[in-house]
């Protein structure tokens, strides 16, 4: 099998270096050109992924056409905000019998799509059918480091699950199917936030039970999110929904935790981003949730939180009256109710 990863991120890399060490050919694109140059020469993506080699199989190809050309499989791992102009970009460059598999967690801000949406709304309608996604709790250094891990992979069509599932599976990396797409992209997407939430909470210096707590209702939130889109809230309760909710609230290798955490010690967010030096999906998310929750008639409170401390300046100290002023009401409340 030949694949292209577009988007040579930590992510990227990790599934890119899964994909080679199968024996498959990789070429891995990204606007970075120097970075895959010194990935082909150094067998190492120094900045997102350093101490780990990289198969001899995997090449960074800078020139678009040339990463696309031959491909079986289209790997789509570029940051939510570029989903939907590098597939305007590749649009011409793909035929009908290639996969595609998205692997980046987002709702696009402008349109409150998700990301398989994103790329529906660009791609010819003949490709559809052929896309896939996956997500699910993975650590991009974990699998990289061949830790034992399991996804989920979605797609409506079970022969194109299928599919994806065995080209990534290996005994390491475990891929489960399902064809609730939505339910996974909700679940992947959201509980950004929700870490964002945990981590300032932490930062603030409460502990397990406030952590717990925080993540309990904010799976309530999502799945109330998720369902008011059509998906099954049983998929809420697997690999796409609590396993990467537990896992990003759960982790300083979170990016989205660490975000919340540096709030929470009272630090600005500029210079939290800087230190991290990779995106923090969370920020954007809790914008592109809240906007879909709002749309849809959901109650997020969690993710109201996080969109106010993000972008409506209250303050860290706000989060201590929003446990102690929550109303009292039943926990199996509809997942639809405001």
């Amino acid at each position: 099998m030949e694949v292209t990863v577009l988007g040579a991120g930590s992510w990227g890399t990790a599934l890119g270096r899964t994909l080679g060490g199968k024996g498959f050919g990789v070429r891995m694109w990204d606007i970075d050109a120097p970075l895959l140059a010194a990935m082909t020469a150094q067998h190492e993506n120094a900045r997102y992924l350093p101490g780990i080699a990289l198969p001899p199989t995997l090449r960074g190809e800078p020139d678009l056409t040339a990463a696309l050309d031959g491909a079986d499989l289209v790997v789509l791992a570029v940051p939510s905000h570029a989903m939907r102009r590098v597939c305007a970009q590749i649009a011409g460059q793909l035929h009908e019998g290639m996969l595609l598999c998205s692997v980046t967690k987002g709702i696009e801000i402008d349109t409150l799509m998700t990301m398989s949406e994103v790329v529906e709304d660009v791609l010819p309608a003949s490709l559809h059918p052929r896309l896939a996604v996956l997500s699910g709790p993975s650590f991009a250094v974990e699998v990289a480091q061949e830790q034992p891990t399991a996804v989920t992979v979605a797609a409506r069509e079970s022969v194109v699950a299928e599919a994806v599932q065995r080209a990534f599976h290996t005994a390491y990396l475990r891929p489960y199917v399902t064809d609730d797409v939505v339910g996974v992209e909700i679940g992947g997407c959201a509980k950004n936030v929700i870490a964002i939430a945990t981590g300032a909470a932490d930062g603030l210096g409460y502990d397990n039970n406030t952590r717990a707590a925080t993540i309990t209702r904010g799976l309530a939130e999502i799945t109330r999110l998720a369902v008011a889109r059509g998906a099954n809230p049983l998929t809420l309760s697997g690999l796409a929904g609590v396993g990467d909710l537990v896992l990003t609230c759960s982790s300083t290798r979170s990016r989205n935790y660490r975000v919340g955490f540096g709030l929470g010690r009272r630090r600005r967010l500029e210079d939290i981003q800087a230190e991290l030096g990779q995106v923090a999906e969370g920020v954007l998310n809790a914008r592109s949730v809240r906007d879909l929750a709002h749309r849809l008639g959901v109650d997020m409170p969690i993710t109201e939180l996080v969109y106010g401390l993000l972008y409506e300046g209250i303050t860290i100290e706000d989060i201590a009256a929003f446990y102690a002023n929550r109303p009292l009401r039943s926990e199996s409340e509809d997942h639809h109710r405001r």
